[in-house]
């Protein structure tokens, strides 16, 4: 076979591949985000502010705000002390805490929340006491924040762990040998290397903490106005036929997951030069 032949089919062979990806990427991802606008612009813009502007609606918003505000914090500093104690050091259960950091990959959310159920519910193991001690987590925010916890604790630690992996601890032992503190080699030797990853990761843990919706529903009670979040409501509005109210809310979680998907591709794309530069 010719170069000449042998390149035209190369170049054959990548529009076809390219074509197939676009129409599936217009057929499963545009299309229904396209849907989702139109439904809920389809009465005009007063009739999508109306929805928007409902009580039950601004309840949900806010309490997805509230949730995401105290877990991706609290993933935060999970994320980072777990990488670090994992990547620098070396001690038994080591492989075991890698381990336990996947598990919310493998299991399922419902499951999980489930687990809270039996747990924290009225009947579960701590129920008794919880009840006896005037104190409530299932069906209340609590229990929402400890479901979004767990869904969401991986993103932080899984996408720092293999970059600090890679950078080793050359930085750090030779800023302690200089005699920096244990802390000032944290905040002027580890987080200056690791903070697009760590951006990044916050970033997954924000998106998933706000359009979270098995786990939550299982420990929520759906309860208007106090433990629906926006999938949640979202979820009440189209069962009871209010396609309008519906996918207005469900217009601000896509508009969310359209910026949540520029800023990870601005952090990727800074990443990049990042690590460039580091390696020149």
């Amino acid at each position: 076979m010719s170069r000449t032949a042998s390149t035209a089919e190369s170049r054959q062979a990548r529009f076809a591949l390219i074509s197939v990806a676009l129409t599936f990427l217009a057929f499963f991802l545009l299309l229904p985000l396209v849907a989702v606008f139109t439904e809920a612009l389809r009465q005009g813009i007063g009739e999508f502010a109306e929805a928007v502007a409902h009580p039950d609606a601004w309840a949900a918003i806010r309490l997805t705000l509230l949730i995401a505000a105290i877990s991706v914090p609290l993933n935060v500093v999970f994320g980072v002390a777990a990488s670090w104690a994992i990547t620098k050091f070396r001690f038994p259960g080591r492989n075991l805490l890698v381990t336990l950091i996947d598990l919310p990959f493998s299991v399922s959310p419902v499951v999980s929340g489930l687990i809270f159920v039996l747990l924290f519910g009225a009947h579960g193991y701590l129920g008794p006491w919880l009840a006896e001690h005037d104190l409530k987590i299932i069906f209340a925010v609590p229990g929402i924040v400890l479901a979004t916890l767990f869904i969401t604790f991986p993103f932080v630690a899984r996408e720092l762990i293999p970059l600090m992996m890679e950078q080793g601890k050359d930085d750090e032992e030779a800023a302690i040998s200089l005699g920096a503190s244990g802390w000032q080699t944290f905040w002027h030797v580890t987080l200056p290397n690791i903070r697009w990853g760590l951006l990044y990761g916050v970033l997954l843990c924000n998106a998933r903490a706000m359009g979270e919706f098995g786990a939550v529903s299982v420990v929520s009670g759906h309860i208007r106005g106090e433990t629906n979040t926006m999938p949640l409501h979202v979820e009440i509005l189209y069962n009871e036929y209010d396609f309008v109210g519906a996918f207005a809310v469900a217009s601000l979680l896509a508009a969310l997951a359209l910026v949540t998907l520029v800023v990870k591709s601005v952090l990727e794309w800074r990443f990049d030069l990042h690590h460039q530069g580091a390696g020149h």
